[in-house]
């Protein structure tokens, strides 16, 4: 399992968000991208990060693009993409960063 995970709830209608992209980037001298997929039918993304992806230290972003899946349902996207910033310090950790969306306000914590 990727050591990094995500997982998307809409909760304006309860349910999990399926088909948002995400990017997983890293910081370096700048923003580097090592992952990207699209969150399944659950709304999770499982193997973010494939096993020869480096994993250390530091400061990561996930980025999700909502507009699209706002789009799809036909309501209006007040955040069209949504970036949560976080810091790696301990590589044998797991580290879950789920995402609550709804159209006009989003949540996130760090999960189990």
């Amino acid at each position: 399992m990727s050591p990094i995970t995500t997982h998307v709830l809409d909760t304006s209608i309860g349910k999990p968000a399926a088909g948002i992209a995400v990017m997983l980037e890293r910081k370096g001298s700048d923003w580097e991208l090592i992952a990207s997929a699209v969150t399944d039918d659950d709304g999770r993304v499982k193997n973010l990060m494939s096993p020869e992806t480096e994993f250390v230290a530091g400061d990561y972003r996930l980025i999700f693009k909502t507009e699209s899946y706002f789009r799809m349902r036909e309501i209006a996207c007040f955040f069209p993409e949504i970036v949560i910033v976080f810091t790696i310090s301990d590589m044998q950790q797991h580290y879950h960063v789920p995402l609550l969306l709804s159209p006009f306000v989003y949540s996130t914590y760090r999960g189990s």
